[in-house]
């Protein structure tokens, strides 16, 4: 498989004296330049997004200086008469102006996986929103996580996570600012209508390539996974990935998620693009899905 990874300078958001505009030929990775700002413990990103072109037109994007917990994988997939975008992270910084190359001119559905604040804190940007008829609602108006202040966070939620095996919280969310006058308080999680329901069983067609909608609740009532059956790719957001998976939470069930996750097993397989954590097989997609039904005292 070609992975070619990239480090992407923000757009600019406030120019400030002295720090122009840097064009793409000269980035350099995530590195992040020690400057002194009101919040002291954190520094200036010198690149907001990873970017990871892989065959196949297939692109991973995430955010390397968000708490792992929220630092989710969003997908852009070339087609032939539109492009599918597969969930958009925080939102942080403006996305679809960051990958002009990418999201420039192109007509480009926005699918949710499902309606977490790391799945779809940039859908608002793009005019084609789609996601789960059971999500709708709250993509339009959304609760729970909703900012980047960790006390924001109820206690026994916070205690979840770390008992899941995700690390303890620091004051925000984000370990860096995307620019010396960012104000972390600021971040609220932009809501926005869908402009299309999907369902089990819908097709998303680009012209040369065809994905299936699988309803798979369980992380959340609405979590879809988006099935390439030619290629034998399977893009699961949160439902399952090579991480801790987050199954006690509001809106989740075990019950239903150890049948959603026995459902995977039955597909012919051959790689897992996920909603965190870099992608994997079938071999190792059953392992995971065997060790937490497991856990759950539940039948692999």
């Amino acid at each position: 498989m070609r992975e070619v990874e990239t480090a992407y300078h923000l757009p600019v958001i406030e120019q400030l004296p002295g720090n122009p505009e840097t064009p793409e030929s000269q980035y350099t990775g995530g590195l992040r330049t020690r400057r002194v700002t009101e919040h002291g413990s954190l520094s200036v990103a010198d690149a907001w997004y990873r970017r990871l072109d892989l065959d196949n037109g297939v692109t991973r994007f995430w955010e390397p200086h968000v708490h792992p917990l929220e630092q989710a994988n969003f997908w852009h997939i070339r087609g032939r008469d539109r492009d599918l975008l597969i969930d958009s992270g925080m939102g942080i910084v403006p996305l679809r102006r960051s990958f002009p190359d990418l999201f420039g001119t192109a007509d480009i559905i926005a699918l949710a996986t499902h309606t977490h604040i790391d799945h779809i804190g940039a859908i608002h940007e793009f005019e084609q929103r789609w996601v789960h008829s059971a999500e709708a609602r709250h993509m339009e108006n959304p609760t729970g996580i909703t900012t980047l202040v960790c006390a924001d966070i109820p206690a026994a939620l916070c205690r979840s996570f770390i008992d899941a095996g995700y690390p303890p919280f620091g004051e925000f969310l984000i370990d860096a600012l995307p620019h010396a006058a960012y104000v972390p308080e600021s971040y609220r999680l932009h809501g926005a209508a869908a402009t299309k329901l999907v369902a089990h069983g819908d097709i998303i067609d680009l012209g040369d390539r065809r994905f299936d909608i699988i309803h798979l609740p369980g992380h959340s009532p609405g979590s879809i996974c988006v099935w390439e059956r030619e290629t034998g790719s399977l893009f699961t957001g949160d439902l399952v990935y090579d991480g801790p998976l987050v199954y006690e939470g509001p809106g989740m069930d075990l019950e239903v998620y150890a049948r959603s996750l026995r459902a995977l097993k039955e597909l012919p397989i051959k790689v897992v693009h996920a909603g965190h954590d870099p992608s994997f097989d079938k071999g190792r997609l059953t392992q995971i899905i065997d060790v937490y039904l497991q856990r759950w005292g539940m039948t692999p």
